[in-house]
């Protein structure tokens, strides 16, 4: 079962990316504010559906959708300041 908070992260970076100019266009540079997002936002597990879309509609919300947009931008400048060296 694939995290809710992945996918809502992952969702919120899509959206994003496309707003901003001149950003990297490379799997690298993704990865990178995803995790950066992500190690910053709290795990939500759930055993169940039912806590499932109890935990998807509150990260649906406005308050939490801005607290990722957030978080993705501020990862958006950091990761482009000291980006990943590919090995």
């Amino acid at each position: 079962m694939k995290n809710i908070v992945e996918e809502v992260v992952a969702r919120e970076y899509a959206r994003l990316r496309d707003t901003v100019d001149g950003l990297p266009d490379t799997e690298a540079f993704r990865d990178d504010v995803l995790s950066y997002a992500l190690n910053r936002l709290p795990p939500r597990y759930v055993a169940h559906r039912t806590g499932q879309v109890v935990s998807a509609l509150s990260m649906e919300s406005d308050q939490e959708r801005a607290r990722i947009a957030v978080l993705i931008l501020e990862a958006f400048d950091v990761v482009q300041a000291e980006p990943r060296a590919e090995i």
